[in-house]
């Protein structure tokens, strides 16, 4: 099987529904996101050691690619069966990320101030995944409004911003470099 195909190559690309659009539509613009998420968790991954929170972020980016299924099959146009075999059950894995979130915080002390993208190597990849994340949610948000997408995929993102941002803290603390801490102009 090659790698390339050339279907694309007149700028549109197919969703799983088989409908084809041009590769600036809205729903590409959230494929390209979450992909781009998915290769910043990656790169996280790459100067992380905890191997509970490397199982964790592994998980996630499976999760990752059943939300750009989701994405690429719209609820307007797509069969029943292709709704059925691309649901994304966005609730229950949010949840599953609220509980890692919580054993985290456990462990971390309380966060009194606003903090800087810091923290070390592994920390600030884990902030930069957390942006991505947000500008990946911001896309699927319209696809949602559209009602092209089910909600429950931005419940789901939104959730695993919250995970990377609390990833990060323990990352800082485990490894030892502190946080930076905002501080407002004089």
């Amino acid at each position: 099987m090659k790698i390339y195909t050339r279907a694309g190559d007149t700028g549109q690309a197919s969703l799983f529904s088989g409908e084809r659009l041009y590769k600036d539509d809205a729903v590409f613009q959230a494929l390209g996101d979450v992909d781009e998420l998915n290769s910043a968790i990656g790169v996280a991954m790459a100067f992380l050691t905890d191997k509970e929170l490397l199982g964790q972020l592994e998980a996630v980016q499976s999760r990752l690619i059943d939300v750009g299924s989701a994405v690429a099959t719209p609820l307007p146009s797509s069969s029943e069966t292709k709704l059925q075999r691309t649901h994304f059950p966005g609730a229950q894995h949010a949840a599953q990320l609220e509980a890692w979130i919580d054993a985290m915080d456990e462990r971390l002390p309380p966060l009194k101030n606003f903090i800087l993208p810091s923290g070390g190597q592994a920390s600030a990849f884990l902030h930069h995944a957390r942006s991505v994340c947000r500008r990946a949610e911001r896309s699927v948000v319209v696809l949602s409004r559209r009602e092209s997408i089910s909600t429950e995929v931005t419940t789901y993102l939104n959730r695993l911003s919250d995970f990377l941002f609390t990833a990060a803290r323990l990352t800082a603390m485990a490894q030892g470099v502190p946080e930076v801490v905002y501080k407002k102009s004089s």
